[in-house]
């Protein structure tokens, strides 16, 4: 029996349009996936970075065929398109809001027309001005989110967060092999060096999740902290090698870290120096 998947708006999401003859070097050169190489119709998980390498901006950015789409939070969108023109300096780049609305569908193929979510196939599709009724909301499609262990921008804000933290190495946010872009010195170091003591995972516990912020502890000692999260299910950042052995608990209650599939050995705590 087919099933129709369910389609979802993404209010929360929104888009700036960048075209201009130098648009690909300009994008290359600030964010941390590879635009060079970017084909229209094909989406790509990355960020826009501050200079000592935390977390600005999530975006999608989405081929066109004179120029891109910027898939961002929508209260940020503004202070995107702000930065971006900062930026721009002498490129012959144009930067505007674009209201073509955001749709995200799960659970089963929805067709032509859909992009694959470049994060994780089993996140379902992304659609762009496509021609599809929503049948369930942003929420059904946050709690799907969830369910896989995938951070979000609740749990980044902003400027505090380094990209691999919220484990955008193993969402396919971060080209290492691009060249420079912001805050590459301090993401490529601590890929390199291996030594990534903290990361977002999700966490299981019963009834309503702890208050964002509630530190995540093993027995007295500080394992991490709670971040964004609904009735059973959240995601913290925690240290790795806080939480191998004992009894974890967050604002009083019996908590359980998961490591899904996606994110396999880089949910072990990193090696003694």
């Amino acid at each position: 029996m087919t099933t129709n998947p369910s389609i979802a708006a993404l209010t929360s999401r929104a888009l700036i349009a960048v075209s201009g003859e130098d648009w690909r070097g300009f994008l290359q050169g600030l964010l941390t996936q590879d635009v060079e190489t970017l084909a229209p119709g094909e989406a790509r998980f990355g960020a826009l970075l501050n200079p000592q390498g935390r977390l600005l901006f999530d975006l999608f950015v989405i081929g066109q065929g004179d120029g891109a789409w910027i898939d961002v939070e929508a209260a940020h969108r503004e202070a995107l398109i702000m930065r971006l023109t900062m930026y721009r300096l002498r490129a012959k780049v144009q930067i505007t809001a674009d209201e073509t609305p955001v749709l995200a569908a799960f659970g089963s193929d929805p067709g032509a027309g859909w992009i694959v979510d470049p994060r994780l196939p089993a996140l379902g599709w992304r659609g762009y001005g496509v021609a599809a009724t929503p049948n369930a909301e942003e929420a059904d499609y946050d709690v799907h989110r969830l369910a896989l262990g995938v951070p979000g921008p609740a749990d980044w804000g902003v400027e505090k967060t380094y990209p691999i933290e919220a484990n955008f190495d193993l969402l396919n946010g971060i080209d290492f092999k691009k060249g420079c872009f912001i805050g590459q010195e301090t993401t490529s170091r601590m890929k390199r060096r291996g030594q990534i003591k903290s990361r977002m995972l999700p966490i299981d516990f019963d009834g309503a999740p702890p208050a964002s912020g509630s530190e995540v502890l093993n027995g007295e000692r500080r394992a991490g902290e709670v971040l964004s999260g609904r009735d059973g299910r959240a995601i913290a950042l925690v240290r790795l090698d806080r939480i191998v052995d004992g009894e974890l608990t967050a604002d009083g209650q019996l908590v359980r870290t998961e490591r899904p599939d996606w994110i396999g050995d880089a949910a072990n705590p990193p090696a003694a120096a």
